[in-house]
């Protein structure tokens, strides 16, 4: 080995420590910032930065993630990225990861993701915060951006149907589930049936169906070629996340000359809200049938009753703790994982009420 050749641990032949960020800074002829913010794959760096700094870390031999544990040991923090506070089914999945975590010596570190903030931003936090794995939560990224994080950081996504080389993924039967509520309402005599769903982060043509889509888009998917292969019109009404933007949009339906019979909502917490407007118009499930998706705790109560479809909130928070733990463990290769989706029928949708 030659004075110049890099060693496996980092450190150049003779050198008494490894390589650091501050040694590939000198390298590259950049500042310290710069190589963290290629490290990290931050935006706004420049190809030419990108390849300056990547040159010297190959020369040096320099492994941020490697280093960094060697000088302070592992930090036993699991970053997780929700993509807001209040939805209860995301509550399920981190319920479901901590108590996968019970036991362990690792804690999480719970980073939510503002309404006007990039998807990356929260994720970026993590990786700074060097915590030792990732879950994040259907975040709107570019999956190229999460394969490279996900070489030097354990990465678990749930929500995408990504195929992944360096990242497991966990995903909910969306197909199927959305299959479900169409096939239950269109067997109730449903023919004007709105999809109240977010507004998606690209157009659903061409791309909707497509693997690596988000769960919403392949639900408003399914819910296009149900309706277009009985030659009903479809109805989609895009809001956003919280359950009082669907109670506005649903009083804006209900006082159509023609309001629909049924109204599958994308998610529960949109349901909720959707509910609510129905039982303010003084209607009730013979007059607006209501589905939604997630089956989270309160879609149960008897006084809710909301026909929902199940995709086992808790099970992917545990699988995904798993599935990281597997990752600190060694393993390599890449896990698709994809949880049962089960319609769990309820009083909100019946038969419209005729005449």
């Amino acid at each position: 080995m030659t004075p110049a050749e890099p060693r496996p641990d980092g450190a150049r032949a003779g050198s008494p420590r490894p390589s650091t960020i501050e040694d590939v800074a000198r390298e590259a002829g950049v500042s310290r910032a710069a190589v963290s913010k290629v490290i990290r794959n931050a935006y706004g760096v420049s190809d030419r930065m990108r390849t300056q700094v990547e040159a010297a870390i190959e020369r040096l031999g320099y492994r941020p993630r490697v280093a960094a544990r060697a000088m302070r040991g592992a930090s036993f923090t699991l970053g997780f990225e929700i993509p807001q506070v209040g939805n209860d089914f995301l509550t399920m999945i981190v319920d479901g990861a901590t108590a996968a975590l019970a036991g362990t010596p690792y804690q999480m570190i719970i980073a939510p993701l503002g309404r006007d903030q990039k998807g990356d931003m929260a994720i970026n936090s993590l990786v700074d915060r060097q915590v030792d794995g990732i879950v994040a939560i259907s975040p709107r990224v570019d999956p190229a951006w999460i394969e490279r994080i996900a070489e030097r950081t354990p990465v678990v996504m749930i929500g995408r149907h990504d195929r992944s080389d360096h990242y497991d993924t966990i995903t909910g039967d969306d197909r199927s589930g959305a299959e479900q509520v169409m096939s239950h309402l269109l067997d109730q005599g449903h023919r004007r049936i709105t999809h109240l769903t977010i507004h998606p982060s690209r157009p659903e043509p061409p791309w909707a169906g497509q693997a690596g889509d988000e769960p919403h888009v392949i639900r408003a998917a399914v819910y296009r070629e149900r309706m277009t292969a009985l030659g009903l019109e479809q109805s989609v009404v895009h809001t956003l996340f919280d359950g009082s933007e669907a109670h506005e949009a649903t009083r804006a339906l209900l006082a159509l000359p023609e309001r629909p019979t049924a109204i599958f909502a994308g998610n529960d917490t949109l349901a909720i809200g959707v509910l609510s407007a129905v039982a303010e118009a003084g209607l009730d499930e013979r007059d607006v049938s209501v589905v939604g998706y997630d089956n989270i705790p309160i879609a149960g109560h008897p006084l809710v009753s909301l026909s929902s479809v199940d995709q086992s909130g808790v099970l992917m928070g545990r699988e995904a703790a798993r599935l990281l733990l597997e990752r600190l463990a060694g393993r390599t290769e890449a896990v698709q994982s994809q949880i049962e989706a089960t319609l769990r029928e309820r009083r909100s949708s019946a038969p419209p009420r005729r005449g």
